[in-house]
């Protein structure tokens, strides 16, 4: 005689809400670091822009040259700014 067949899954025990509702809070977070980081990185990339436009000389008018000397103080300031905050969190 042989014996009943019988279905046999290898699924995991359902997760609870609240460990659904964790993992879901720590993806989050974690793409949200990654935004950040994201910004920073084009902050940087706009300090080194603006550095350039700012060493540009006459080819550059005046008024042009010092917006991008701001810009360029501002973006690596700022871009300092998220790293800190982000590294406390």
């Amino acid at each position: 005689m042989s014996t009943p067949l019988r279905v046999v899954t290898n699924r995991p025990p359902a997760a609870s809400l609240a460990d659904r509702i964790r993992a879901l809070q720590a993806e989050a977070r974690g793409l949200a670091r990654e935004q950040v980081e994201a910004l920073a990185a084009s902050l940087l990339a706009t300090q080194r822009l603006a550095d350039e436009i700012a060493a540009g000389g006459e080819a550059y008018p005046p008024g042009v040259r010092e917006i991008a000397r701001r810009l360029s103080e501002d973006s690596a300031a700022k871009a300092l700014t998220l790293e800190a905050l982000s590294a406390r969190a």
